[in-house]
């Protein structure tokens, strides 16, 4: 990693003012071993999600353990009237992001919790009604995950991969390992997609962005 992005890095982290519930969120994910988005990432997330935001939307869908410190950032850009949707098959994940949602004041309406494998309930998600979904999921499972996120996003909506790049290693064609492999497999898959904008940033592992073109 280039010198000036550490300096940029660590110039945003030192002047931005951390709401307590996120730090409390993020000093918890870290207790659980989880890997969360650092804050040039959290505010690209809250940014995305205004942008996002339109009168048809539902909210967002955030698939990840650290729905906590995630779910913050999106909360941050959703309009009122709209849900965040935060699936994860672990209960005590969901446990501790419900905790920080309430400490944070926000109302039990305002996210839904699934606790289930996110490839068993995408599926059951209505289609064009959410304005983001966020994804930090395996290698293994990225293509499908892709293809079960798509169609749930509106005309504009984005699609938020986090860590999708493997810090690159994916570039490395000496490298055979199933997850460079998937990864790889994946990246291609998705600029592939028919109405679709994408954007890979150098952001935590590699973050990739795919708008849904109207």
């Amino acid at each position: 990693m280039s010198t000036a992005f550490e300096f940029i890095r660590t110039y945003v982290e030192s002047t931005t003012d951390i709401d307590p519930a996120l730090a409390t969120a993020r000093e918890d994910a870290t207790e659980f071993g989880l890997a969360i988005p650092d804050e040039m990432t959290g505010q690209l997330l809250s940014t995305l999600t205004a942008a996002t935001n339109s009168a048809s939307s539902t909210g967002a869908i955030a698939v990840t353990p650290a729905a906590g410190v995630v779910g913050l950032h999106l909360l941050l850009g959703l309009r009122e009237g709209t849900t965040l949707t935060c699936i994860d098959p672990e209960s005590e994940h969901q446990r501790q992001a419900k905790k920080v949602f309430r400490d944070a004041g926000y109302a039990p309406g305002r996210v839904r919790f699934l606790p289930s494998r996110p490839l068993d309930v995408m599926g059951r998600l209505a289609n064009d009604s959410y304005q983001l979904v966020f994804g930090q999921v395996s290698p293994m499972d990225l293509v499908a995950f892709v293809d079960a996120a798509w169609p749930l996003l509106l005309p504009g909506g984005i699609l938020v991969l986090a860590d999708s790049l493997l810090d690159g290693t994916l570039s490395d064609h000496t490298r055979k390992d199933r997850e460079t492999v998937a990864a790889r497999e994946a990246d291609e898959h998705i600029r592939a997609l028919d109405g679709a904008l994408v954007a890979r940033l150098p952001l935590g592992a590699g973050l990739t962005l795919v708008t849904r073109l109207p």
